[in-house]
């Protein structure tokens, strides 16, 4: 028991999330999740090998 109060809390958070306009800071984000911009680079690496498999 107890389950219907946290519950309850999740739902107005996630509301809230949804409706409101938020202006995110993706560079800030980036560095929070720490992402690497190798992995960019690995992601359009591996597009254009795909393009060039489909042109032969």
């Amino acid at each position: 028991m107890g389950r219907g109060r946290a519950k309850a809390k999740q739902t107005k958070v996630a509301r809230q999330l949804k409706y409101t306009n938020q202006s995110i800071d993706y560079d800030r984000l980036r560095e929070e999740l720490g992402a690497d911009t190798g992995r960019d680079e690995m992601h359009t690496n591996a597009g254009s090998e795909q393009e060039s498999e489909r042109a032969q």
